[in-house]
């Protein structure tokens, strides 16, 4: 008989009774073995829910975002940049749209194989690189040979361009019959009137870090933000295994890009021409070693023609060294044309007429300094007309010493010297006017005659409309507006005028000036050749 209680097992053997216990010690280890293996399942199911509850909520946009970037490729799609336009509108720069063909040689080497392997009817790898090379050499007839082509497909490498930069046109047609071509934006900056205005303009040019045109020089670089425009977003698929390779054909537009304004400027393109010409055949003929010109609006203070005699081909692949603009940006000791402060201030402040005859001696002395005349003379009878129409030194400071110091510093000022004109172009000079507090005795010997200071040529164009806009100096100005993409035409605000002489003033030494070009017998002025 058999019988299990008390956690033992007993049987009866005949009279004797035999049994076996089991220890209690063993149950309750093993109790402790199974409470153990729950608590660690307990514990890593509490880990995986955690760990899940982290991934599915709390890092949930932060992983599917991070998914998103290694599936596709955000990228610009630049803006069209803004033309230069002159007075009249005609269009001295603009961009013209292009595209460059790329592949990836590898990519379509491994996904043609495999397509040929599911069905042995389509091509390998091979044919298809040929068949692709002999359609793009015939699409771009003269412009890549297939040659070329199959030199570009047939590489080891992941990215390649290939092809010169051609029409939008005809990228398309290549990459809708063979998506696994790509074509990439380009912009090529055109300067149809070629060397005409190019230091006032510039020069602008592809970057291939910003996948834009940008200004580099002249008003391409100082107006770029107007120019510019905002670029775009489009994105397109990336290639399984890499992060910055893009699978041509699958480019799509996330946001439209917005053109640049162009910039409509006070030049005439047809006098600037004449300008330029005129100026580098005049210095080459008179042996100076450079010469530049302003032509100003009296009235308004707009520049028509602003030139040097060298210049350069914005267009050019190689600029050359001419690309910088003297007649703004380089300050000259102007001599004699600096007489015209000392002729205004001596006639609105009463100290001569036009006719008052001053006896000029051969030489004067200012301070330490002796100062004589271009040409030898004694002591000559000259009217104040003839001291201008004969650029005498001499007679000039007796007129200065008269007006005084002071009164000549501050009309200095007034017409500009010592200061930027403001105009729109960029690296412009101030010129130097020594400051009235550092002068010394004979500072006021170099000053009225043009030395002791510098200016520019723009500086000295100012000075002159001055006096042919009855005495208001009038800023000038190379912008006249912005046209925005819609058509619409910003004016650029009209700089305020500073009055620096009174209209008589300014019409007496007007008249006076012409002294300076008459040729008449015993009245030959200074410079008669300019009539």
């Amino acid at each position: 008989v058999m019988r299990e209680g008390g956690g033992a097992l007993m049987a009866r053997k005949g009279t004797r009774l035999v049994g076996r216990r089991t220890p209690r010690t063993d149950v309750a280890g093993s109790d402790r073995r199974l409470g153990i293996v729950r608590l660690l399942m307990v514990i890593t199911l509490v880990i995986a829910g955690g760990k899940l509850v982290w991934v599915q909520g709390v890092r949930a946009s932060a992983l599917s975002a991070e998914s998103e970037k290694q599936r596709i490729t955000k990228d610009s799609i630049p803006a069209e940049r803004g033309s230069f336009l002159d007075r009249d509108g005609n269009v001295l720069a603009f961009s013209t749209e292009a595209r460059q063909l790329y592949a990836n040689p590898r990519m379509l080497t491994d996904e043609q194989n495999k397509e040929h392997a599911k069905d042995p009817t389509k091509p390998t790898a091979d044919q298809k690189k040929r068949q692709i090379a002999h359609y793009v050499a015939q699409v771009l007839a003269g412009q890549v040979s297939e040659q070329e082509v199959l030199d570009a497909l047939f590489k080891d490498a992941s990215f390649t361009y290939f092809g010169p930069q051609i029409d939008p046109s005809k990228a398309r047609q290549i990459t809708e019959k063979y998506p696994q071509i790509g074509s990439e934006y380009r912009a090529v900056r055109q300067y149809p009137a070629g060397d005409v205005g190019a230091n006032i303009i510039g020069a602008a040019n592809w970057r291939m870090d910003e996948r834009k045109i940008r200004g580099l020089i002249g008003l391409e670089n100082s107006m770029d933000p107007v120019l510019a425009g905002k670029d775009g977003v489009k994105i397109s698929d990336t290639a399984m295994g890499s992060s910055n390779l893009t699978i041509p054909g699958t480019e799509r537009e996330l946001e439209p890009a917005t053109p640049g304004s162009s910039v409509e400027l006070t030049i005439d393109s047809d006098l600037q021409y004449v300008v330029q010409h005129a100026l580098a055949d005049y210095t080459a003929k008179a042996g100076a070693k450079d010469g530049s010109a302003v032509v100003l609006d009296a009235k308004t203070g707009e520049v028509y023609a602003l030139a040097n005699d060298k210049t350069f081909d914005p267009g050019a692949p190689k600029w050359g060294p001419n690309i910088g603009n003297p007649a703004v940006t380089t300050p000259y000791e102007p001599g004699s044309v600096n007489k015209v402060i000392t002729a205004a201030g001596a006639i609105e402040n009463g100290i001569v007429r036009p006719d008052t005859v001053l006896q000029v001696p051969g030489s004067i002395k200012v301070a330490d300094r002796t100062v004589g005349d271009a040409w030898q003379h004694g002591t000559l009878p000259l009217t104040f007309t003839g001291v201008l129409g004969k650029s005498s030194n001499v007679g000039t400071l007796m007129v200065a010493q008269q007006l005084g110091p002071d009164r000549w510093n501050d009309l200095a000022h007034k017409f500009g010297l010592g200061q930027k004109t403001g105009i729109e172009l960029p690296g412009e000079s101030a010129g130097s006017l020594p400051p009235r507090s550092n002068w010394s005795g004979s500072t006021f010997a170099n000053l009225p005659i043009g030395q002791g200071l510098s200016m520019t040529v723009l500086q000295m164009a100012g000075m002159y409309q001055a006096i042919a806009n009855d005495g208001v100096r009038v800023p000038p100005r190379v912008i006249s507006g912005e046209i925005r993409p819609d058509g619409t035409k910003v004016e650029r605000p009209h700089p305020r005028g500073v009055r620096v002489v009174s209209p008589q003033t300014a019409q007496t030494v007007r008249d006076m000036l012409r002294g300076v070009v008459q040729d008449a017998p015993g009245q030959r002025g200074t410079g008669p050749d300019a009539m």
